[in-house]
């Protein structure tokens, strides 16, 4: 008499040497497996804006750390080499297409008009970046509660607001004749992304508020008087200018 050895993997994972991750792959299956026992998802993802929505639907399912790429890459019916084509590593895929929409937030400053005081231009330029359409808010507030919530992703995400606040600071160096690296400049990136981030907390707890009345009324309270430009200069800036 033989004993039937069950099915040693599934999609690819070695049960027997990842059995709690099997284990938690299979809940999120389960969740995803339509009457007919098929998983919706093959055949396998064709864009990376539909692995990345894998990957967000999986993170808010059993948390950041909790998911790996072999069962993002399982779930998506793509290889780890495939995944990695589309995203350096896990901590991309819950960003997005940031990059490109920080060309998208430079270009916005860019064609600004140069009577808008600065301040005023930021306010509207941090607005314009944060406003997402219908059904992209869920995926926003998901993805928003990954970053602000995930220890791992903390030190990633200093880099990623760097290079926020650099594109605010740029914009300010060049209407107020200083440097990026200069005082004001620098002191009003930071202070952007300082309103933008409590207005994204505030919102995150209470589900009632609206994220652009939040961004307005956290923003409006950067409002500076006139202020040296540098961090050893004393020629001021006109308020009017700021």
């Amino acid at each position: 008499m033989t004993t039937a050895v069950p099915d040693a993997t599934i999609d690819g994972i070695d049960t027997r040497c990842h059995g709690s991750t099997v284990r938690r792959y299979r809940c999120f299956v389960a969740r995803r497996t339509g009457p007919d026992g098929a998983v919706p998802g093959r055949p396998a993802v064709t864009s990376r804006a539909e692995l990345e929505r894998i990957c967000l639907e999986m993170f808010a399912a059993q948390g950041f750390d909790a998911t790996s790429v072999d069962e993002i890459a399982a779930a998506a019916g793509i290889g780890r080499r495939t995944f990695f084509r589309y995203f350096a590593s896990k901590n991309d895929a819950v960003w997005g297409d940031f990059d490109g929409r920080l060309e998208a937030f430079a270009r916005w400053f860019d064609d600004c008009p140069d009577a808008l005081p600065v301040v005023e231009a930021i306010r509207r330029g941090v607005i314009a970046f944060n406003s997402f359409d219908g059904p992209a808010t869920v995926s926003v507030r998901d993805r928003m509660r990954l970053i602000l919530g995930s220890p791992s992703l903390q030190a990633y995400s200093t880099l990623r607001y760097e290079a926020w606040r650099e594109v605010v600071a740029r914009f300010a160096a060049t209407r107020l004749g200083a440097t990026p690296q200069d005082l004001i400049p620098r002191t009003l990136g930071h202070l952007a992304l300082g309103a933008a981030l409590a207005a994204y907390e505030q919102w995150l707890v209470d589900e009632h508020t609206d994220l652009i009345d939040l961004l307005d009324a956290a923003l409006r309270l950067v409002d500076l008087p006139a202020v040296p430009v540098g961090g050893s200069r004393t020629r001021a800036v006109p308020a009017r200018a700021i």
